[in-house]
């Protein structure tokens, strides 16, 4: 009673936020129809160019948001019935430009770039965003919750076919480019998309936007794109359907077990339209050996550590499935579980995906669905069952930007197993989430809850939150609470800890120094609290903050944060990962205070670097520790990064030192803009492994690869000896049919 109680009021209150909103006036610009070829050669010969309207008056969004561009950017849309085509050209002080790499879907911090972003449907939630540089590097994102925080909304391993082709002149460059509609989803008839157009200049050190916005918000955030008005109504799509088929071969050596061995293997994906906006992804025995590995961390917490999906196959519409509840609490989905499972000894081990099926899109301009459906195989030696893994989500639109969603998942085992009991054959979650997102985005939110469905569970086994940021120009304020029950269970999800209640708030204010070296700083003071209800209410985490950030005019940042922090633990640990023996004892309180200092340097200068030392109480002892990032380039063909972490821990009362050491360096050879040449070795005395990753890539057709790829991982304890060594072939050519 009390939560639907607490949910109706939710609800009720974040729909009258919704609503609050100051209206304003964003730039629009005429798109004129066109029947003539146009060739993308940088060079914008096409007499139709000196016809179609001309939008300038960027505004700049770094170092200030409050007047024009001093650096003039101007462009023009046109369109016929099958591509979308744009002429943008942009004066420059000189030609010393940033481009670290040739390589596709490069950063855009601290790089000369113009990136654009369509808003199809105008929902201003979802948008496809596209990039380009003065050496006609690509780039492609797609954005979803309304780009309201960059690096969480977007995904970079998403690709299309589209051309684009940059001229450099004296003091300027043309930049054309061609988007095929038929690898975008909008509706029929459509007459009016929301766009907006960023460029970063680093030469004057300007970042400049065509619809304003404020330096307080993400400046690819959908609350604030202009719109283009097509001419001509448009047609109704013909997306394609592709065919990408693989074939894979890999020889590998596994030292541990004595085995070597070989095999070649067969798949591939097809892409189905269903309408304009819906599309059907199958794929069958997928391989995933192209993906780059994950980056090592040292993890000095009791929890796992959440990392990215990079499989292109989860990509597209990812935020149906994976945009409910709390991203660092409470994920009902988390498409990395998929793929992978536990043997029988605990490990963490790869498990074949046999097929799988994807339905995700809009079905009408408020309405957007998902359906996932994934085989994995059975692994009998290592006790791992067959699993059917199916995701199920509904999206609707509500007022300018918020929407209500709905997502079922299920994971259940095929077939018979004596090693799987039958509480573990399935599990279930239900939710319903409301996300919130006022129309100028300075209310911003979520409201959930989800219940996990288990045999002979059937209390204490939901988890449920609210969280509401408020942010304006000078000031910023997040409030949120939640709770996980001791009994949910999400197998297919990302739960940190379960039986928790917690609280988050965070305060931030704003300053912007006229005159200096300054741009910004903040101050923010920051709480967090957890309680177990089922022990009395018992506080067991808890930390105090307080933090400042300086943005430098240089685009260097620096940032200190004092934090005072108290774990009561409920069992023995040991924060190091390497002393098992002699862990923390349980039922203990500690609290402790540390300092953490963190500089980025200017990302223009070819060596740049971040730099971070941390020193400070650590549970009943001490850590010393510094954090660093070294980059240096010779552009754009070669670039070189060494990351340093390193923690010294020195627990006393007889517990043992720890020296913990993270060497990962990484060499980035761009021969051209399609042969690409990586090598990554990391090493970690916590996991005691030397891992070498080292990836050739050709893209000998759009969208169509061969990846050479070897690995090897060495075991770094008593003696220098190998464990696993593979050798990857994979080919990848893209059909449309």
């Amino acid at each position: 009673m009390i939560i639907r109680l607490y949910f109706s009021l939710g609800l009720s209150f974040l729909s009258v936020l919704s609503l609050t909103a100051q209206k304003k006036v964003f730039p629009s610009l005429q798109v004129k129809y066109i029947d003539e070829s146009i060739k993308i050669d940088g060079e914008a010969n096409e007499k139709v160019w000196l016809t179609a309207e001309t939008a300038t008056d960027f505004w700049q969004y770094f170092p200030t948001d409050s007047i024009r561009a001093q650096m003039p950017t101007s462009f023009k849309v046109v369109n016929d019935d099958k591509n979308i085509y744009l002429y943008i050209k942009a004066d420059y002080t000189g030609d010393d430009f940033v481009i670290p790499s040739l390589r596709r879907d490069f950063s855009g911090r601290g790089n000369d770039n113009i990136a654009f972003h369509f808003d199809p449907f105008n929902d201003r939630t979802n948008s496809f965003f596209f990039g380009t540089n003065p050496l006609g590097v690509q780039r492609e994102v797609l954005i979803s919750g309304g780009g309201n925080n960059f690096q969480r909304n977007s995904n970079s391993s998403w690709d299309i076919k589209w051309e684009t082709e940059t001229k450099i002149y004296d003091g300027y460059t043309i930049t054309e480019a061609k988007i095929p509609l038929a690898f975008l989803n909008y509706p029929d008839g459509g007459t009016k998309w929301g766009f907006n157009m960023t460029r970063l200049d680093t030469q004057t050190n300007e970042r400049s936007v065509w619809s304003p916005v404020p330096q307080n918000q993400n400046p690819v955030n959908l609350a604030f794109m202009g719109d283009l008005i097509f001419e001509k109504p448009l047609p109704k799509s013909k997306i394609p359907w592709a065919f990408i088929p693989f074939v894979a071969g890999i020889t590998a050596n596994d030292f541990d077990n004595a085995n070597k061995f070989s095999s070649l293997s067969f798949g591939g994906d097809i892409k189905v339209p269903i309408n304009n906006g819906l599309n059907l992804d199958l794929t069958f025995n997928p391989d995933f050996s192209q993906v780059e590995v994950d980056d090592q961390v040292i993890n000095l917490t009791r929890f796992e550590v959440r990392l990215p999906e990079k499989r292109q196959f989860f990509i597209q519409n990812a935020d149906l499935f994976a945009n409910f509840g709390s991203s660092f609490n409470a994920q009902p989905f988390f498409s990395r579980r998929i793929g992978v499972a536990e043997d029988k000894d605990g490990n963490t081990i790869q498990n074949r995906i046999i097929a799988g099926a994807r339905l995700s899109g809009k079905l009408n301009p408020n309405l957007r669905i998902g359906f996932l459906n994934m085989q994995t195989d059975a692994d009998l030696e290592n006790e791992i069952p067959a699993n059917n893994n199916t995701v199920f989500s509904i999206q609707q639109k509500v007022f300018s930007r918020s929407n209500v969603s709905f997502i079922f998942v299920n994971r259940e085992t095929t077939g018979e197993y004596d090693f799987v009991s039958d509480e573990e054959r399935y599990n279930r979650v239900a939710g319903l989430d409301y996300q919130l997102a006022s129309k100028d985005n300075s209310w911003t939110g979520r409201f959930w809850l989800h219940q996990s469905f288990d045999k002979n569970i059937s209390k204490d086994n939901n988890s449920f939150g609210v969280r509401i940021n408020r942010n304006t120009r000078n000031y910023e304020f997040t409030e949120s609470i939640g709770g996980i029950g001791e009994n949910y269970n999400a197998d297919l999800g990302f739960v940190r800890r379960k039986g928790n209640f917690q609280n988050f708030s965070k305060y931030t204010r704003n300053f912007y120094p006229k005159t200096g070296p300054i741009n910004t700083w903040s101050l923010a003071l920051q709480s967090y609290t957890l309680w177990k209800p089922s022990d009395d209410f018992r506080k067991t985490d808890g930390s105090f903050n307080i933090e400042s950030e300086i943005q430098f005019r240089n685009q260097s940042r620096l940032q200190i944060e004092a934090s005072n922090r108290y774990v009561y633990l409920y069992d023995d640990f040991d924060p190091t990962g390497l002393n098992a023996d002699y862990p923390l004892p349980a039922e203990t309180d500690y609290r402790y205070n540390s300092l953490d200092v963190n500089y980025n340097s200017d990302q223009r200068k070819r060596f740049n670097y971040r730099f971070g030392p941390n020193i400070g109480q650590f549970y009943n002892g001490m850590k010393y520790s510094i954090r660093s990032d070294l980059n240096y380039r010779i552009q754009p063909y070669f670039q070189a990064s060494l990351k340093f972490n390193y923690d010294y821990i020195e627990l006393g009362n007889g517990f043992p030192n720890a020296n913990l050491l993270l060497i990962s360096p990484k060499v980035d050879l761009t021969f051209t803009k399609s042969i690409f040449w990586t090598t990554f070795v990391q090493f970690s005395s916590q996991s005691e492994n030397l891992g070498i990753n080292s990836r050739l890539q050709w893209r000998f057709a759009p969208l169509s690869d061969l990846f050479i790829v070897y690995n090897d991982n060495y075991i770094t304890t008593d003696s220098f000896l190998p464990r696993l060594r593979t050798f990857n072939l994979k080919l990848t050519y893209w059909l449309n049919i």
